[in-house]
């Protein structure tokens, strides 16, 4: 099978699971159980394992690398998404049965955003390989800014340029209506706050994947590669989000090491511009463990209080 029909069956499959979720297992608003989001998220993982393996048999050892790399990127990088979404939810005040159904159509419109992005990446760096170079530079840019940003930092979506657009548009009614994006007052449609949030979470999403698509074209230029991993990544975002949304505040360290992670991958792309080339296997072994430290010494260290005490 050629990677263009191997695209399609996994396109199918994946709104094959999507639909199955929504229209089965989560017909029915609800906060999932940290068992339940154990399990799914599990489920996820294991999907993407067996697919790395299908990728190995069929495409080789070094995509299969390259696959489970980007993938390791993508997942970590979607950790940071889940501390901004728990913002979100919170600057909302959004009901906590309804938020799967955001991160549903997060995902939707993740993966179309994404899959345009990869396209455009790819295209641009067939014509101009020195934009390799820019993605670089932007990805060591961001690792700075991102090592230097507060934890306390605020989300401000009354700035939000999309919020404002669809303020314009429709009137907003001053409650949550269940789960509806949108309903029907006297003769003229409202948006419903929860349409809001979601606008929020799509466009949060946008700024992260200018982020994590440089980062994995640093790992491979292979689109297929590089779209599959992004998705097997953003599938499992929420029910990664249901199983961390009560623990994020204590990997304190983790933003410094995905900074690291993301200094390091811009780095090796830069340094290609002098014929230098990191292996796969160094680049993969260097990220693992400084995601495996942030989180350890996140756990072994205590935080201290403002007195200094521990």
């Amino acid at each position: 099978m050629s990677e263009t029909l191997i695209t399609v069956l996994f396109l199918v499959f994946v709104l094959a699971v999507l639909i199955i979720d929504l229209g089965v297992f989560q017909r029915k608003a609800h906060f999932p159980k940290f068992k339940e989001a154990l399990v799914w998220s599990s489920v996820w993982i294991s999907l993407a394992l067996l697919f790395n393996v299908f990728v190995y048999f069929r495409f080789g050892e070094e995509l299969a690398l390259q696959f489970f790399t980007g993938y390791v990127i993508e997942k970590a990088l979607s950790v940071d998404n889940i501390f901004v979404f728990i913002l979100i939810f919170s600057y909302f005040a959004v009901p906590s049965e309804l938020q799967h159904k955001v991160l549903f159509w997060g995902v939707i419109g993740a993966i179309i955003f994404r899959a345009i992005f990869i396209l455009l990446g790819a295209a641009l760096i067939e014509q101009f390989h020195w934009i390799l170079y820019l993605f670089g530079a932007f990805l060591v840019f961001t690792a700075i800014k991102l090592a230097m940003q507060k934890g306390d930092d605020e989300i401000k979506p009354e700035k939000n340029p999309f919020v404002k657009f669809c303020k314009k548009i429709f009137p907003i009614t001053p409650h949550y209506e269940g789960s509806k994006f949108f309903i029907r007052k006297n003769g003229k449609y409202h948006m419903t706050p929860l349409f809001l949030v979601l606008v929020v979470v799509e466009s949060t999403d946008v700024a992260f994947a200018t982020d994590s698509i440089p980062a994995i074209f640093a790992i491979t230029r292979d689109p297929f590669i590089v779209f599959t991993s992004n998705i097997f990544a953003i599938l499992g975002l929420r029910s990664l989000y249901f199983v961390l949304a009560n623990f994020m505040k204590k990997f304190r360290f983790l933003k410094i090491g995905l900074s690291v992670v993301l200094g390091f991958i811009g780095l090796k792309m830069l340094v290609e511009f002098f014929d230098v080339h990191i292996p796969i296997v160094a680049s993969l072994l260097t990220i693992c463990f400084v995601l495996l430290t942030s989180v350890l010494t996140s756990i072994l260290i205590p935080e201290r209080n403002k007195h200094g005490a521990s």
